[in-house]
């Protein structure tokens, strides 16, 4: 096929799509498929078709971070974006966001909630809403979010898709509207986990350019994962939730892997510092300005966290760095005894009811699994899971230290194929005969939704 057949699918598929609130901006068609059609077809990515979450620049499209005052229209594209384009991936628009990706929800914009694919009546998740949907919805193959405390790893679970969040400064993030700059990545949704992983090496590289980009410490890693830690008291929602987790065990189990259980104390324990530490004062040094000018714009859930960010002092600053190392070395404990860690994605998935009842507090429990991983300087890659009995999604996520992301992804894939074949066997080496093993080590402590075929 040519680089122009997946564009115009895509653009069919935007011409049908009966919710306004998944895209910001739509590109010009006549503009987009001019490019596509002028894409050498060797290419890596040529034709793909891809779309991008609101706080990243795309050259000629304006960026509005979901504060509509606060838009611009950039001269030249994020480095992620450019590179993308490079091999040969064609963006068509601009994906809604929860405001100044403050928010785990997807329902924290002016431009309204984008309707979950899966249920109407579950939010889609956040900060990276329409770039989740987007994908689930079948619009798109791939989009690009961010990811801070679980951007790009909530939305994925709550809409059923894959969700990739690389080592932070892996991709440059020249270009991005910062949240937590410290910490801010971009990451991939896709429909599976090799098109994720595509997309990955498309951007992947050090900018000189960029302060907080890393080089690559060494090699890939490539090596097969034969121990996997979950947690020892997993913490969930409710019975659904169990059940769902007790079927992503069995598919752990047919994978012939060593399964140990971990204390997670730890990671929920710096999980929390990123809201309820000194870091929210990155948020005020990121996007305060804008709030306190625009404060009729500002949604009042973001605005209230934002401006929260003016109370931290330097002193809170350092404690928590230093509370933050001491949990860190804690962590690693688990890296000692295994390869990966898997956890739920989310605790359970929540509505929309339920999050306008508690938006705070229902956020923050969506980020239970999530909020640790950047703090912690993890990788991670979220997969549907089995689904509940009710039939509601729950997602699973692997995740290991930095630089981990190739291990992290070849064992994703091996996982989510175990859990859509009704958790078979996939072949791979394992430890023996004995089944997973469950190692009990908890004293480490401190389809096609939219119908019809695919051409992409």
């Amino acid at each position: 096929m040519s680089p122009t057949d997946g564009v115009e699918e895509a653009f069919a598929r935007l011409d049908t799509l009966d919710d306004d609130a998944v895209f910001i901006t739509v590109a010009d068609r006549a503009a987009v498929l001019g490019r596509a059609a002028r894409i050498d077809p060797r290419l890596p990515l040529a034709g793909l078709p891809f779309a991008v979450k609101d706080n990243i620049d795309v050259a000629g499209l304006p960026t509005t971070a979901a504060c509509r005052p606060f838009a611009y229209v950039p001269v030249c594209s994020a480095v992620v974006v450019a590179r993308l384009e490079a091999a040969g991936a064609v963006c068509v628009g601009k994906t809604n966001l929860d405001q100044f990706a403050t928010g785990l929800v997807g329902t924290r914009s002016p431009y309204g909630t984008p309707r979950n694919p899966l249920d109407a009546s579950l939010v889609p998740g956040g900060s990276s809403s329409g770039s989740a949907v987007a994908v689930a919805a079948g619009v798109v193959p791939f989009t690009l979010g961010t990811d801070t405390a679980g951007s790009g790893r909530v939305p994925a679970a709550q809409c059923g898709i894959v969700g990739l969040k690389p080592t932070v400064g892996r991709l440059p993030t020249a270009g991005m509207v910062p949240a937590v700059r410290s910490i801010d990545c971009a990451s991939v949704f896709a429909t599976d986990v090799a098109l994720a992983s595509r997309a990955l090496a498309a951007m992947d590289g050090f900018d000189v350019a960029d302060p907080f980009s890393r080089r690559r410490p060494g090699p890939p890693e490539t090596a097969m994962v034969r121990r996997v830690a979950v947690p020892a008291a997993p913490d969930l929602d409710g019975p659904e939730d169990r059940a769902a987790w007790s079927d992503a065990l069995a598919a752990l189990d047919a994978l012939d892997i060593e399964v140990v259980e971990v204390d997670l104390a730890p990671f929920f324990a710096a999980g929390e510092l990123l809201y309820g530490g000194p870091w929210v004062a990155e948020r005020y040094a990121a996007v305060g300005d804008a709030v306190e000018r625009w404060p009729e714009a500002a949604d009042p859930t973001v605005a209230a966290i934002i401006l929260g960010g003016r109370t931290p002092s330097a002193v809170d600053a350092y404690r928590g760095a230093y509370r933050l190392a001491e949990l860190r070395r804690a962590s690693e404990a688990t890296w000692d005894v295994a390869d990966v860690l898997v956890v739920p994605t989310t605790p359970g998935p929540a509505t929309v009811a339920e999050v306008a009842a508690d938006p705070v507090g229902r956020n923050t429990r969506l980020g239970r699994y999530t909020t640790f991983t950047n703090l912690l300087d993890l990788c991670a890659m979220a997969v549907p899971g089995p689904p509940r009995p009710d039939g509601w999604p729950a997602g699973l996520t692997v995740t290991a230290p930095a630089w981990r992301d190739e291990v992290v992804g070849a064992f994703a894939a091996r996982l989510a194929d175990a859990v859509a074949s009704d958790r078979s066997p996939v072949p791979g080496p394992g430890p023996g005969p004995g089944g997973c093993g469950l190692t009990a080590v908890g004293l480490v402590t401190p389809r096609d939704r939219a119908g019809g075929d695919r051409s992409w």
